[in-house]
């Protein structure tokens, strides 16, 4: 089993779905593709180089989120991989198999189509420099190791050491980074982070655009849109995608 392309998906309820799609295209500093689907409720965010790594869904019902899906060659070979590992099997259709990890974060298996090239980072006026680059999936502690171990067997790819954060080390070619973070409590979740040289620059420029800041950190703020759905920008490199050290 063979991982050839991560996408991040973007769910929108009905309501909130033309606002947000405008607001995560201005700031990715994309297009947006003509809609797809039987409902028309899917659409990817271009680059201006590179294939698409970002999409956006519009959903019927419940409050939204991130998902990823996970693009491969072969859906049956792959899904009995990822039961083998620990996932839950919830549904399978053409073309699409929905499952959820041991810590209940839900994912997608779908075909791969080809895409082999990383979109570059954007450059902003004043020079700064940024991508949406990660998604970080958030964990309940009690949960914490156990799905650590399952994103590590799942992929095949390595884990970086750590107590609250931990990265797989992605093979080259893929455009996204997978954080998982050690939360307190809750219940499992995930959001996206962008790469920025310049993250106070990025901070305001996302405030233009409807954004606020919900908390400041070392080497990152975290961000709410202007729905309230939580994101971060980061002092990462938006090339490699390492912190500053």
């Amino acid at each position: 089993m063979e991982i050839r392309w991560l996408t991040a998906f973007l769910d929108f309820p009905a309501d909130e779905f033309g606002d947000e799609v405008t607001f995560w295209r201005a700031i990715a500093g994309s297009t947006i593709s003509p809609p797809r689907g039987d409902k028309k409720q899917f659409a990817s965010l271009e680059p201006f180089n590179g294939d698409p790594h970002l999409r956006v869904q519009r959903v019927d019902s419940g409050p939204g989120g991130v998902h990823l899906d996970l693009h491969v060659i072969d859906l049956g070979a792959t899904a009995r991989h990822a039961q083998s590992v620990g996932a839950e099997l919830v549904s399978v259709s053409d073309g699409l198999t929905l499952l959820r990890s041991p810590g209940g974060f839900v994912f997608c298996l779908v075909p791969w189509q080809g895409q082999t090239t990383r979109s570059r980072p954007i450059r902003w006026p004043g020079d700064t420099i940024s991508i949406i680059d990660q998604v970080c999936i958030d964990v309940p502690a009690r949960a914490y190791e156990r799905e650590c171990t399952f994103w590590t067997e799942l992929t095949g790819w390595p884990i970086s050491a750590g107590t609250t954060y931990r990265h797989l080390i992605r093979p080259d070619h893929i455009p996204l980074r997978i954080l998982l973070q050690r939360i307190g409590y809750g219940v499992i979740g995930a959001h996206v982070d962008l790469a920025s040289t310049h993250p106070q620059e990025e901070v305001n420029r996302h405030a233009d655009w409807g954004a606020e800041v919900v908390a400041h950190h070392d080497h990152w703020t975290v961000m709410a849109d202007p729905t309230g759905r939580p994101y971060c920008i980061t002092a990462r490199n938006p090339r490699t995608g390492e912190l500053p050290t």
